[in-house]
């Protein structure tokens, strides 16, 4: 079942979906956002959250991790491979595997229950912030396989495939960060961007530099590691992924 939308229409104002199953956190929280200068829509579950996305402009989703029926995590698998809203994850656990597996998803921020809505909302405007500033993916999310040179990259299993047919390894880390780097060719992206592309920026469960993934990215798949023909530096502090990719 839908909630209503909010009485205040204000398209200037950041629209924020508020998906939490019980009603005497949702409704508070959507409230004290209203409060704050945002539009607040609110869903009771994942079902009622797709639909209001399709339906209105959302600018960022606060999303409850335990929830009957589709939980989070699923919600925020499908939201990222859809679409660049970005998510806030909220958890009543605040256990790390929790975290860990909710900013592999792609969420960029995470909250554990119990919060203070104050804190909320910070997080809420640094996010909007942050991901505002990104430059547009130049290839569709959706893109199945994406081809650059000797290489194609297979998003749904997650494979860098040779031309021998062989599947190179990746981490997680490397997929994220190639991933990011061919939907934006010929894009400079300062390494600060690239963080918040690949949702690196906890350092407490990410011990890992966007340097160190270059690194081991140009060693599995440039010709010369030392004169890179895919990611190039760029001067000032950045990367670029110099080639126009194909998609499938």
């Amino acid at each position: 079942m839908l909630e209503a939308f909010p009485m205040n229409r204000d398209e200037s104002k950041p629209h924020v979906l508020v998906v939490e199953d019980a009603r005497d956190i949702r409704e508070p929280l959507a409230r004290y956002l209203r409060e704050h200068g945002y539009r607040a829509t609110t869903a009771p579950d994942a079902a009622a959250a797709r639909k209001i996305m399709k339906a209105a402009g959302i600018d960022i989703v606060v999303l409850d991790i335990m929830m009957p029926g589709e939980d989070g995590l699923s919600l925020c698998r499908s939201i990222r491979e859809t679409t660049q809203t970005p998510v806030i994850l909220l958890t009543a656990r605040g256990e790390e595997v929790d975290r860990i597996i909710g900013l592999e998803m792609g969420a960029d921020d995470y909250i554990p229950k119990p919060f203070s809505p104050r804190e909320l909302i910070a997080r809420v405007a640094a996010v909007l912030r942050r991901t505002q500033a990104l430059p547009p993916r130049q290839k569709p999310p959706t893109a199945a396989r994406i081809r650059f040179g000797d290489w194609m990259l297979d998003t749904g299993q997650r494979e860098l495939i040779g031309q021998d047919g062989v599947a190179m390894p990746l981490s997680s880390g490397e997929f994220r960060l190639l991933t990011a780097l061919l939907e934006r060719p010929k894009i400079a992206l300062t390494r600060n961007q690239l963080l918040d592309l690949t949702k690196g920026r906890d350092a407490d469960l990410f011990d890992r530099s966007i340097d160190n993934h270059v690194s081991r990215l140009r060693k599995k798949i440039e010709p010369d590691p030392k004169n890179p023909r895919y990611i190039k530096t760029v001067w000032g502090g950045g990367y670029i992924f110099a080639m126009e990719p194909v998609t499938e």
